[in-house]
């Protein structure tokens, strides 16, 4: 049975105690003695004195509250401490002191909506003000805080593609030091698909990030790929970057409207000095770190020695990167991309002399009273009914024709101005070596055939050995391109446009034709404007005609 002590004596043994320090022999003497007079053990002693030995605390009535003001002053002197704290802030993390504040409130004051606040002289202490900013929350650290972020993911392959730019880790390649420029730098430019994880990636030589790059770059993510191993393709539903130079861009917004993508901006970190948004393109952010980590390293061993042998590593590299495992599911990414891809299939891309076509930077000008306009110093001639118009040049960006937006109609190309040739005399020219080549080749195809097996089947042993060896491909679903050429008809929309249409093929602007060619081109064109019968007409009028004296 447990013998229990009586409380006044455990209080009068703990007094006892307190006057003794803490390394003192005399203590474990008293112990013992207690123990031996009560017949207990000395543990039982110790336990019944931790059992009282925390006696409660008497604390003041205004205890951890401000005794020469108010709570609430000090609040709104706090608060303003850590606003005048804020704005002096720099980027490296330096700011005013809380003495410092201190002394600017007490002996100048600040602004505010409500008029000049001061703080009496002597009122605020650095250790007062610095307890009251932790305790309410309003540290400089404590403010110093990340935007919360969110983990999205897509619903199905090519919804969204994560874009950007990046300077490599590697400035440039043996071979290319020359040619480059000084202002070129290395870029390095990935999408990656936010579904599936699967990136695609490129070197290029560029300024800085500048439209044009971003295009090209784009065409070659969304076009079929050459090589096997890399069947990403396809238009995205939507494009994700920053709020860059590439996506103020209105050259490059007017593709992305052609092509029916929606372009998303994430905020840039100077909308909150508090907010950092660099996690915004996370994908595509570590996207870069992998290869600069993983590729890049090993230039440094071996170096590229060109931009191409740099890019075919690269190819070599997102190929194997592509078939590691998806970062939540039990398949590749490459096959994450394949599974959950639209059930008509992804949007096939256009072709390179389409896309060039949908390339063009606009630019309003008015046209000289010789119905000519300039561009970087390169003479064009336009057709006399723009004379003296203010119209909009579609200039090619891939190409060096020039196109015109006048009254939501199309018209050209343009080319630059070149002399005329007399009526009557025009001449082709003599055929060339490749000319004659192609000519040969239509005669044969006219006459050549082929088996009819070709057509019933073929032999199964072939088709076998294909199957094998792995030839035969498996194809996924895809929508075609279907979005039109706004610069290609059946028909001529107006005469103008026939007009320009019959300079291109002479050569020459219409302007400059005798009265008898003008009245017979208006005859031709009065009778309809169907592209094929007007040209057939035009080549007719201007048929070759013999110099006399020739044979």
């Amino acid at each position: 049975m447990t013998k229990i002590l009586p409380v006044d004596t455990i209080i009068m043994l703990h007094n006892k105690l307190g006057t003794i320090t803490a390394r003192n022999p005399q203590r474990k003497l008293i112990i013992q003695e207690a123990a031996t007079f009560y017949g207990v053990s000395t543990s039982t002693i110790y336990r019944y004195l931790r059992k009282h030995e925390r006696l409660s605390t008497v604390r003041r009535t205004d205890y951890n509250k401000p005794r020469l003001t108010s709570e609430e002053q000090i609040k709104r002197y706090c608060y303003l401490i850590a606003a005048l704290r804020r704005r002096s802030s720099n980027k490296k993390g330096r700011r005013l002191s809380i003495r410092a504040c201190i002394k600017i409130l007490e002996n100048y004051g600040i602004e505010t909506k409500e008029g000049l606040i001061r703080a009496p002289l002597g009122l605020l202490k650095k250790s007062t003000v610095s307890f009251y900013l932790n305790r309410l929350g309003l540290g400089y650290n404590n403010l110093e805080v990340s935007t919360p972020f969110v983990r999205f993911q897509a619903q199905y392959s090519n919804e969204c593609w994560q874009f950007d730019f990046s300077p490599s880790d590697f400035k440039d390649f043996v071979s290319d030091k020359l040619g480059t420029g000084p202002q070129a730098k290395l870029m390095l430019l990935s999408v990656v698909d936010d579904r599936s994880g699967v990136k695609y990636q490129e070197y290029h030589y560029c300024s800085g990030e500048d439209a044009m790059t971003a295009l090209k770059f784009l065409f070659n993510a969304m076009a079929a790929k050459k090589y096997p191993n890399m069947p990403f393709q396809g238009i995205p539903k939507a494009i994700y970057t920053d709020n860059g130079p590439v996506a103020k861009s209105n050259l490059f917004k007017q593709v992305m409207v052609h092509l029916n993508i929606k372009l998303l901006k994430h905020m840039p970190d100077s909308k909150e000095a508090h907010r950092k948004t660099a996690r915004a393109k996370g994908k595509v952010e570590r996207s870069f770190r992998s290869v600069k980590e993983s590729l890049e390293t090993l230039y440094h061993l071996h170096p590229p020695q060109s931009l191409e042998e740099a890019n075919e590593w690269l190819r070599h590299y997102l190929a194997n990167y592509n078939q590691e495992k998806h970062r939540s599911a039990d398949h590749t990414r490459l096959q994450d991309w394949r599974n959950n891809l639209p059930k008509e299939g992804f949007r096939a891309m256009c072709d390179w002399q389409h896309f060039t076509m949908l390339v063009r930077e606009p630019e309003e000008r008015v046209a000289s009273n010789d119905a000519c306009v300039n561009v970087n110093g390169v003479k064009y001639q336009l057709v006399p009914e723009f004379a003296g118009q203010t119209v909009t040049l579609l200039k090619g960006v891939f190409d060096n024709e020039l196109r015109i937006a006048y009254e939501n109609e199309y018209y050209g190309p343009f080319y630059p101005t070149g002399d005329p040739i007399p009526f009557g005399t025009y001449r082709a020219f003599k055929k060339t070596a490749k000319e004659k080549k192609a000519n040969q080749i239509e005669e044969l195809a006219k006459i050549i055939s082929i088996p009819r097996e070709a057509l019933v089947g073929g032999n199964k042993f072939e088709q076998k050995l294909m199957s094998q060896s792995n030839l035969v491909m498996e194809t996924q679903p895809f929508v075609p391109f279907t979005a039109s050429n706004p610069f290609e008809t059946s028909a001529f929309k107006s005469v103008l446009e026939a007009k320009l249409a019959i300079a291109k093929w002479l050569g020459y602007p219409l302007g400059r034709l005798c009265l008898e060619q003008i009245t017979a081109i208006d005859r031709v064109l009065a009778q309809g404007l169907d592209k094929k019968s007007v040209m057939a007409q035009i080549k007719e009028l201007f048929k070759i005609k013999l110099i006399p004296g020739e044979k």
